[in-house]
């Protein structure tokens, strides 16, 4: 079965947002609605990996719709995802402003619910699937495709091994791996390393995840893992 395309719906009056929300429900679409533009981007925090497409009305409290769209052109997994923005009715420079800051469309309020589905299928009709594959646990996310770890914006430089482990761990993030299993998982065909070397590499990545660390867990007697309690 097609896992549902999941939209990002940024709406603040409560009768139009449900009324778009159940149309794009109805039309097998999966919908994160956010009130104000705070939970917007808790939504982005903890749903990135998912969303496809971003709706934004432009006059939302806290934070505005042109802020939650620069957040998303600068974050490492939606940066290239369509964005559309819902404008008062004859706003010009909302719509200028909002393409500038790289809004791929904008729709005029009030509109029809089928005229707002229109565009997003077509935007995401023109949208090149991507060829990355993206983990998130937390706030941080792994690039499995380009080989990149991040910190919400930040790039996390990794070495090679330091990478493999994240890997591992991301992959399969319920299961606790013995320091012999980690060997033999970043050692390759090179057998001439010692188990404590795994201790270091953990020390390293930790140092690196900053204040990401507490992801990677000791099960004493047991080896390292994903920390089961902060996982999503």
């Amino acid at each position: 079965m097609q896992p549902k395309q999941t939209i990002l719906l940024v709406e603040d009056e409560q009768e139009p947002a449900e009324m778009l929300a159940n149309f794009l429900e109805m039309s097998d679409y999966r919908v994160l609605l956010a009130r104000d533009g705070r939970e917007a981007l808790d939504i982005i925090d903890k749903e990135a990996g998912d969303i496809q497409v971003a709706v934004l009305d432009i006059m939302v409290p806290h934070v505005n719709g042109k802020e939650i769209c620069r957040v998303i052109r600068k974050h490492p997994v939606l940066s290239d995802i369509p964005v559309i923005f819902l404008t008062a009715k004859d706003k010009e420079k909302d719509e200028i402003e909002g393409l500038e800051l790289g809004a791929d469309d904008y729709i005029s309020k009030p509109a029809s619910l089928k005229l707002v589905k229109a565009h997003i299928e077509s935007l995401l009709r023109r949208q090149h699937p991507k060829n990355s594959k993206w983990i998130q646990h937390g706030s941080l996310y792994l690039d499995t495709a380009g080989k990149d770890l991040y910190s919400g914006n930040q790039r996390i430089d990794l070495t090679s091994t330091e990478y493999a482990l994240t890997e591992l761990f991301f992959q399969n993030p319920k299961r606790v791996y013995t320091r012999q299993e980690i060997l033999e998982h970043i050692s390759g065909d090179d057998r001439f390393v010692f188990d404590r070397t795994v201790d270091v590499h953990i020390k390293n990545l930790r140092l690196k995840l900053g204040e990401d660390a507490d992801m990677i867990k000791t099960y004493r007697g047991m080896g390292y893992g994903m920390n089961r309690d902060l996982i999503n």
